[in-house]
């Protein structure tokens, strides 16, 4: 269950490693990434930071995000007011391609009807 202040702490997270890993991170493997949602546990010791990413393969992203979590650790501890902050653990997203992929079906399957 997400309480609003666990909720609160995961958007502030949410935005300050948008802004740092397209600012500090020089990792070839991650490419254009976007963090799409961070989800704290109730005793902020681990958060789980989905993302998508543009120009680079997935598991290569993740790689290179989860071995860079540290770094990301040690600067959002500069950055936020916590006593303490969440472990990071970078998971890809995958809904975006499953989107593209649905509507790429759905569009296929309305195009095989109006040619009928």
């Amino acid at each position: 269950m997400k309480t609003n202040r666990t909720q609160r702490i995961g958007e502030q997270i949410q935005r300050e490693l948008a802004e740092m890993i397209g600012r500090e991170l020089r990792d070839p493997r991650i490419g254009m990434v976007t963090i799409s949602e961070v989800d704290v546990s109730p005793d902020l010791a681990h958060a789980k930071v989905f993302f998508t990413v543009i120009g680079a393969p997935a598991e290569a992203a993740a790689q290179g995000l989860n071995a860079a979590a540290g770094h990301l650790h040690h600067l959002l501890f500069k950055r936020l007011q916590l006593r303490t902050v969440p472990h990071l653990r970078f998971v890809h997203d995958a809904s975006v391609e499953r989107g593209f992929e649905l509507d790429r079906l759905i569009d296929q399957a309305v195009g095989k009807r109006d040619a009928e």
